[in-house]
């Protein structure tokens, strides 16, 4: 899985920013798609949308809206691609637009579980 991290914004962006930011990922999009290694791909929505629910010990639930921790990064999206190996894997990740301008990409293999 490649987690897109970028800087939380200090205020919202243009229309033309998105746009231009958008032009950045078509391509990269039609290159995992063409190399057949893309299995999911998607943006999220802003982190004030997010909403945190923690367990604690006594079995309380307890939900907060926003992100649970103080950040100034924000994941920003996902792709989950099928590659055959780390190289490959850090190959696509380099490639990504979130790898630039301050931003970085995070690769981590999938945990399989074998089913009792």
């Amino acid at each position: 899985m490649l987690l897109l991290y970028g800087a939380q914004p200090t205020e919202p962006p243009t229309e033309e920013a998105i746009q231009q930011e958008m032009d950045e990922y078509w391509p990269y999009e039609k290159a995992v798609i063409d190399a057949g290694v893309k299995v999911a791909s998607e943006a999220l929505q802003g982190v004030e949308t997010a909403t945190t629910v923690q367990v604690r010990d006594n079995g309380e639930r307890v939900v907060t809206d926003g992100p649970f921790a103080e950040t100034r990064e924000i994941l920003g999206g996902f792709y989950l691609i099928d590659a055959p190996d780390l190289d490959a894997a850090l190959d696509w990740a380099a490639r990504c637009p979130a790898s630039r301008r301050g931003g970085k990409v995070e690769v981590r293999p999938i945990l399989e579980f074998d089913a009792p």
